[in-house]
Formats: C-alpha cells, structure tokens, sequence
C-alpha cells in the first residue's frame, strides 16, 4: 500500500486514476504554449530544476533534456515509484517523496520550479511557498500553473463543478505573495471521444462529466489557465 507524506492534500484524479491521468497529460498544451511562456519568463538550461507534485514523472524527463539537474517530489509514494521507473535511464534525475511543506531538499539548492495544477485554492498554501522561498536561490523563478475559472469551455465545467470557488480570491492571494499572472489558453487534444470521457470521469463529478460531454463535440477543449510566477 502506497504511503503518503505526512501533510500531503489528496489529488484524487491521479492518486486514483494514474492510468487516466496520463491520458490527460499527453492531450494537455499539444502546442507547446505553456513550455515557451514559461522559457520567456526564465529558461532553465543548465539550471536546477524542482518538479514539485511531480505525479508519476510524465514532465521530468522534458525538463531533464536542458536543466543540468531535475528533482522530482511527490507526495505519495507509489506515484513516486512510477516517476522513478520512467526516468530510470535519465542520469540527471532523481525522485523523492515529500510534502510541499517539507521539502526533502536542501536550503538554496534549487533555480527553477515548476508545479502544474496543485495550488489550486490560494489560501491554505503558505507552508508551501515558505518552503520554497527556503529551497529556491537568489535569482531563481517559481512557475505555478493553474486553473483560469473565469473563461474558457474548461473554466464553466471547473465553476459548474466547484460552484464555491471564489477567482478574484485566489488572484488577489497570488497577487499579495509577489506573483505576476501571464493569462493563457492552451487546449486537451485527444485521440478520441472515449479518451474525453473517461478524463471527465476522473475530473468532474459523474453528473457533470456526463453532461459536458453530451453538451460538448469532438475531441478538442479551450482550457483557460494562469501561469503564475515570481523572481526569488
């Protein structure tokens, strides 16, 4: 049985569907739009980069092929072993488990962090970032992506799932920790409609995965997201 870092918030869409949450990764940003906002703002050659929630490794080894050094945490540890064993034959990587509010690394070790769809909520997270202002260098750039709920075809299923969820907090929360916001869409691609369903499945309540995908066609969605960052 998997163990989880003490502290660890549950994410079950991956915890409980790995399988399933590849899918999505591999239909995610097809055209690269994230990766090159995220270059503009502060490449990461030869640099040392954290992966933060780093799930079963799928970003590690793309981080890995320009950053002189990629660590992975992941909260729980059977996703950890899975990051492990993708990124076995990657010599600059490594995995460990550990909790944002107790990173395993140590003080100003690391010059790049990214952390993808795990901060959703704003408030609740300042261990989190403490711990990040503790692990980054002087000169270092912390990458938060998240959720735009306020536009898109993704964004209504997010509000329509979430009713309580309050944009204009979390903004306002990013905001006074220091961080810039670059708006962007990026877009699910999937190979099928089947591949759709069963992402919403993991994602959405059954009512609504059932409804977005009667109300919606193909196998394309407008994802809007906000690439959060901030200079250490």
């Amino acid at each position: 049985m998997a163990e989880i870092a003490p502290g660890a918030v549950p994410s079950p869409n991956i915890w409980n569907s790995p399988r399933v949450y590849e899918i999505e990764n591999r239909a995610v940003d097809p055209d690269g739009t994230l990766d090159s906002a995220m270059r503009a703002i502060r490449p990461w050659t030869g640099a040392t980069v954290l992966d933060l929630g780093c799930g079963t490794g799928f970003h590690l080894p793309f981080f890995a092929r320009e950053a002189a050094r990629v660590v992975g945490v992941e909260p729980h540890s059977g996703l950890a072993a899975a990051a492990r064993h993708r990124v076995r034959d990657v010599p600059n990587v490594t995995v460990r488990v550990g909790a944002a509010q107790a990173l395993p690394l140590p003080d100003a070790s690391i010059d790049v962090v990214h952390v993808r769809w795990a901060y959703f909520f704003g408030p609740g997270c300042e261990p989190g970032l403490a711990e990040l202002d503790r692990v980054v260098r002087r000169g270092g750039t912390i990458f938060i992506i998240d959720n735009d709920a306020t536009r898109s075809t993704f964004g209504g299923w997010f509000r329509r799932g979430l009713p309580s969820y309050d944009p204009g907090a979390v903004e306002r929360f990013w905001a006074r920790h220091g961080f810039q916001r670059e708006a962007l869409t990026i877009r699910w691609s999937f190979g099928n409609r089947a591949d759709l369903a069963a992402v919403l499945n993991i994602e959405f309540p059954p009512e609504l995965a059932e409804a977005a995908l009667r109300e919606h066609e193909g196998t394309e969605v407008d994802y809007a997201v906000n690439l959060w960052w901030r200079h250490r």
